[in-house]
């Protein structure tokens, strides 16, 4: 693998971003399937913190998903692969389908961490929800030390949630509360030498999940993913 720039050889099809990432933006998730809703939250993520890449990172063997709805690795990474094509600043890289076993962010970020090197700064891009149970997450402590974290709201959380969480429980509650009463669009808060950013944005109405049924029941997809992905999925049946 390419020292200077490990994604690259990871998407021949975005080999145009061959310049050394100095922030780069790791979006982890099962992408089951990839859609507009993924797509336009990295778009914005990029520009609104001033990105040069956001990593797509397909999880192999998610600890806390599994059943018969989940597509295969090699199907979701593929799919994630076709919707970003012809993306400037999006790149995707196959580091956890290369690991066997549980796909462990702890694992993933020491890895990617390796590879680049200490002069790329890395961020997680997740969601509130998920972030809520960080205590939980295998090596909690190691990652704030490897990474900082983008966290973005989710339907139903809050926040001002966060306060009840170790290690945050210090930060300032009414800032949060300014955040998701939408009066702030950001917060961004040091951590050591890491930071975390917590981003206010206007939730996706597309879900993975509302795919699913859709292609299960011979609804239309037009519209909630790319048209390259819906081709996929029909010609390799999938969710049916």
């Amino acid at each position: 693998m390419n020292q200077s720039d490990p994604a690259s050889t990871s998407s021949a099809l975005n080999t145009n971003t061959s310049k050394l990432d100095r922030r780069l933006c790791l979006f982890g998730g099962t992408f089951n399937p990839v859609h507009y809703g993924h797509l336009t939250i990295a778009r914005h993520i990029r520009h609104a913190l001033d990105f040069d890449r956001i990593l797509f990172i397909p999880t192999c063997d998610p600890p806390h998903k599994s059943g018969k709805d989940l597509a295969s690795a090699k199907d979701r990474h593929e799919m994630v692969r076709l919707a970003i094509a012809s993306e400037t600043g999006l790149a995707i890289s196959d580091v956890e389908l290369r690991r066997p076993g549980k796909s462990y962010t702890v694992d993933t970020v020491r890895l990617l961490r390796e590879e680049y090197g200490s002069q790329t700064d890395l961020f997680f891009l997740i969601g509130l929800d998920a972030f809520l149970e960080f205590p939980t997450w295998r090596e909690s402590d190691t990652l704030l030390k490897l990474c900082s974290f983008v966290v973005m709201n989710r339907p139903g959380t809050s926040f001002q949630d966060l306060t009840r969480v170790n290690p945050f429980q210090t930060l300032s509650r009414e800032s949060f509360a300014a955040l998701d009463a939408g009066q702030i669009s950001q917060l961004d808060i040091p951590l050591g030498d890491r930071r975390l950013v917590c981003l206010h944005l206007t939730p996706s109405e597309i879900s993975a999940s509302d795919i699913r049924r859709r292609v299960r029941t011979g609804f239309s997809v037009a519209n909630l993913l790319p048209p390259t992905v819906e081709s996929y999925i029909l010609q390799h049946h999938l969710y049916e």
